[in-house]
């Protein structure tokens, strides 16, 4: 045991932590989880894609508007399609809100809805992929 693994023992006493950890909880095997992102790309699973995207634990799927300000109702029908319980949405780097006739669309459809970074709703799509919630990810590079 080096100098720094001795002091690091004397302070926890027998309690042993591990360098590493798994965040993302793969229990849902074969579901799709977004393993990482940055403002040009996503990572889901072993694929990356770099155009705005809709993701459910069972399928990957192109999504017509590249930006927030290009968000039309009729972009939002194939995520009504898909039947879900919650709609994430994800807006590039920084927050904003879409007209809110769009979000009453979703909303009045008995839906959820939540808009957030693309970073935080990559996070927040992957703790409700592995807790079997039927959620869409709807999400904008831009």
């Amino acid at each position: 045991m080096d100098i720094q693994a001795a002091q690091a023992h004397a302070l926890i006493g027998t309690v042993r932590y591990v360098s590493e950890m798994k965040l993302t909880d793969d229990t849902e095997r074969g579901a799709n989880f977004i393993r990482g992102y940055s403002a040009n790309e996503i990572r889901i699973g072993d694929d990356i894609v770099r155009t705005s995207c809709i993701v459910t634990a069972e399928q990957v799927q192109p999504w017509t508007p590249a930006s927030l300000d290009a968000l039309t109702l009729a972009d939002l029908e194939p995520l009504l399609e898909l039947d879900p319980e919650i709609v994430i949405l994800g807006t590039g780097e920084t927050q904003r809100f879409p007209d809110p006739a769009l979000i009453g669309a979703i909303l009045s459809r008995g839906i959820g809805c939540e808009v957030m970074t693309t970073g935080a709703a990559c996070r927040t799509y992957n703790v409700l992929v592995s807790e079997s919630r039927r959620v869409v990810a709807a999400l904008l590079l831009q």
